[in-house]
């Protein structure tokens, strides 16, 4: 078995959570999420992969092995959820900087009844 999709997977997660707790900046946060979700379309595919294995397409031959079509799906859906969240949080990130002036999450006050 080979250890480098999981090691890959490992180190991109915990490169965004670190950059999730030491973000200054909205923007920078959003990034660093999407660093993490990037985590998740390594390891769902490592999971997926099967050596030797073609890609799951039996036209004209006959079926034989070949890598699980499942997980590429489960992949596609990730990306699409991602870049969708994404573009919320970025929109969001707007909307603060244009009421408050800026994206430092220290610098804003708390929401007041």
């Amino acid at each position: 078995m080979n250890w480098i999709p999981w090691l890959l997977a490992g180190w991109l997660f915990f490169v965004g959570i670190y950059g999730v707790i030491s973000s200054r900046n909205y923007v920078h946060l959003v990034g660093c999420l999407a660093v993490v979700q990037s985590s998740t379309y390594v390891l769902l595919l490592s999971v997926g992969y099967r050596q030797g294995a073609g890609p799951p397409i039996f036209f004209h031959i006959p079926p034989g092995r070949a890598v699980d079509p499942v997980v590429q799906a489960l992949v596609l859906t990730d990306i699409v959820v991602g870049a969708t969240i994404s573009a919320l949080l970025l929109a969001l990130a707007l909307q603060v900087h244009k009421v408050k002036g800026t994206l430092d999450p220290d610098q804003l006050r708390p929401l007041r009844r």
